[in-house]
């Protein structure tokens, strides 16, 4: 009976999730599966991966063939690189303390790179999320200066009143949201002591 280790597909319309299985190879894709070894999510930044790496290495080297996409997955959780010790074991060249040593090693290097990634994503999500609030205040000021422009009487002396709305503009940017009101209404004193 030939053994392939493969994804087995879950999950919702356009939301996969996959089981990575020992199966018999003339089995549905979703049908009779001989081993469960773990799991595939690739919906989550970076993808989640959970696999028994013992078992997974127990069915390869009773003969079990990795589909091309199963085989990456067990690359990137270090399946094959324990395989590939144990042989190294099985022939003399390694000893079996020395192999889980570097295999031990391999594994804290990958979760630190691992790590690494996901704390870049999350710098580079606040970064966005800044900007975005940095924009959201430029155009709240702007919105600010334009309404207290809507709100003044017309200049009857002739100014003009782009000049107006400009030292409206400034008087709300360089003033802190406490003393706009009392620039506002000194502003709007002003023309009456003129007439």
């Amino acid at each position: 009976m030939p053994v392939k280790i493969r994804l087995q597909r879950h999950g919702k319309k356009g939301k996969p999730f996959y089981w990575v299985v020992a199966a018999d190879a003339r089995a549905k894709r979703d049908g009779k599966f001989l081993e469960k070894l773990g799991i595939y999510n690739p919906n989550t930044n970076p993808a989640t991966i959970e696999l028994d790496v013992d078992s997974s290495v127990k069915w390869l080297q009773n003969g079990a063939q990795p589909t091309d996409t199963a085989r990456a997955i067990l690359s990137y959780r270090g399946v094959l690189l324990k395989h590939h010790l144990l042989g190294g074991v099985a022939k003399g060249a390694l000893t079996e303390e020395q192999a889980e040593e570097k295999f031990n090693a391999w594994v804290a290097e990958k979760e630190a790179a691992i790590d690494a990634k996901k704390g870049g994503l999350n710098k580079a999500k606040e970064e966005a999320k800044a900007q975005a609030l940095a924009a959201e205040k430029v155009i709240n000021e702007k919105r600010a200066a334009e309404a207290a422009a809507a709100e003044l009487p017309e200049t009857p002396e002739g100014e003009s009143a782009e000049a107006e709305v400009e030292a409206v503009a400034e008087a709300a940017a360089e003033a802190p949201a406490e003393e706009a009101p009392a620039a506002e209404a000194k502003e709007e004193e002003a023309p009456k002591e003129g007439e």
